[in-house]
């Protein structure tokens, strides 16, 4: 019900002058601009980091390559930096447009296919490989016939995250003045106060949002996942790299240095030489506490509300189960602003109280980012032998006793990785925050985005190196926790 909220807000708006109306905006010369512009760019991204995430998962969790623990955690970090300062860094070469967006959002988006491919080598038995070697399989080919169709559900799962990530940023494609739908929607509402031609636009994105759910379904194939049993006891014995021990190790390094260190670079330097820079401890630890405690609401929410939709998704096939999923991941892809003014429209007429309080701040941040828990949880879930549900089931245990006794304590490890990633975007977000703030609050997120544009570069550093450095907690133990 919350996930489809900005939906019928849509609805109500995109209508409100007619059918007729709404038709002539989204056929318009310039809807279809931003359309290709979007799928461009989000083609371009998605592509990248199925290759970046793939590549560095099978290195650092299937090959003897040196230092793999230490990658594993350097390569989630990017987690840590938000889309809009990744921008301002690469703006400061003066890298912008399509380029600059697409080299952004790929820097910071690509672990969300790291971390579930990697999950998914760490849980496949590797004696299917063993046999297809034994079998005269190469490594190529063991990899791409055995190996890979495995990974499937979790890259085209970490792909979709990635595709939604991309359509529904705000501030990467702003600071580079790259117009996408959401760019669009926002100068709409800006410009105007009729609501229609923004809905409309929202509407487009929606419509998107459903066919990219339904085509990374498709992908997943019908396929079991999961091992009917305990699969052999000991890891995968890592593959020697030989002769491609030094390119993996400058691959490695060259994705850590332009996605990690160039951006904290562009910040030390900002912190170093900016004359606006103006140190205020006190302000900055009560900024930085108020971020940790709405995050965490935010990620509780939305890890508690993504759990039965998660197992759904897992184990039941049916046009319930699939609409369900659909809905979870429909409130994604609505741009933040849209999000934001729905619930503003319910809560004026239906629930005032709730207007400018934190709750409502919370219950936005669970519409936005409810396909990340939902992502992980299902991953989880599909790795979970489901022949151990049926065994207690068939002992007498209810459908909720199975699911608290048996399920849960199963995925309890992608669920937690599932929350971790939502606390991490949680504390990232900027449009929804920056309309349903409570009077008075403010985020290192908003307080950020207010200095530099102000065009206070060096006074917006220290909020952005504490907002880098406290994501940087959760990334580091998800990659940590894989290794």
């Amino acid at each position: 019900m919350l996930a489809v909220l900005p939906l019928g807000y849509l609805a109500v708006r995109a209508f409100e002058h007619g059918p007729g109306h709404a038709w002539d905006i989204v056929a318009d010369e310039r809807t279809v601009l931003l359309l290709g512009r979007s799928l461009g760019l989000t083609a371009v991204v998605v592509s990248a980091c199925l290759v970046l995430g793939v590549s560095l998962a099978w290195l650092t969790v299937r090959t003897a390559l040196p230092g793999a623990r230490a990658w594993s955690v350097l390569v989630t970090l990017p987690l840590a930096v938000p889309s809009y300062v990744a921008a301002f860094a690469w703006l400061s070469v003066d890298l912008a447009g399509f380029t600059g967006s697409a080299l952004a959002l790929t820097m910071v988006s690509f672990p969300y296919v790291y971390l579930p491919v990697a999950a998914a080598l760490r849980g496949t038995d590797p004696a299917q490989e063993e046999v297809a070697r034994s079998l005269g399989l190469g490594p190529v080919r063991t990899f791409l016939r055995v190996t890979l169709p495995q990974l499937r559900p979790a890259a085209a799962g970490g792909g979709l995250l990635v595709a939604l990530y991309v359509i529904s940023d705000f501030g990467a494609v702003s600071l580079m003045r790259f117009d996408t739908f959401t760019r669009g929607i926002y100068t709409s509402y800006r410009a105007s106060f009729d609501r229609t031609p923004a809905a409309a636009l929202s509407a487009v994105l929606v419509i998107m949002t459903v066919a990219l759910v339904a085509g990374e379904a498709r992908t997943r194939g019908r396929a079991g996942h999961a091992r009917t049993g305990t699969g052999t006891a000991r890891p995968a014995a890592p593959a020697p790299l030989g002769r491609l021990r030094i390119p993996a190790l400058a691959w490695c390094s060259a994705v850590t240095a332009v996605a990690v260190a160039f951006p904290i670079g562009t910040l030390g330097y900002w912190l170093a030489v900016g004359s606006s820079a103006t140190w205020d401890p006190a302000a900055l630890a009560d900024t930085a506490s108020t971020t940790l405690g709405v995050a965490a609401a935010g990620a509780a929410l939305t890890t508690l509300l993504a759990l039965p939709v998660g197992v759904i998704a897992a184990r039941y096939r049916g046009r319930i189960a699939h609409l369900l999923e659909q809905a979870a991941y429909a409130g994604h892809a609505v741009p933040g602003i849209t999000v934001a003014l729905a619930l503003v429209f319910f809560a004026v007429r239906y629930a005032y109280p709730l207007y400018q309080q934190l709750p409502l701040l919370v219950c936005a941040y669970a519409v936005l980012f409810l396909p990340v828990a939902v992502a992980a949880t299902r991953a989880a879930v599909l790795q979970a032998p489901p022949v151990l549900e049926d065994v207690a089931r068939s002992l007498g245990r209810t459908p909720l006793r199975v699911l608290r006794e048996v399920t849960v304590p199963l995925a309890a490890p992608g669920v937690a990785a599932g929350a971790a990633l939502t606390f991490v975007v949680c504390m990232k977000e900027l449009p929804a925050t920056l309309l349903l703030r409570p009077t008075g609050m403010d985020t290192l997120a908003t307080r950020l985005w207010t200095e530099t544009g102000a065009g206070s570069y060096a006074a917006a550093a220290p909020y952005a190196a504490a907002l880098i450095l406290l994501a940087a907690v959760p990334s580091y133990l998800l990659g940590r926790h894989r290794t």
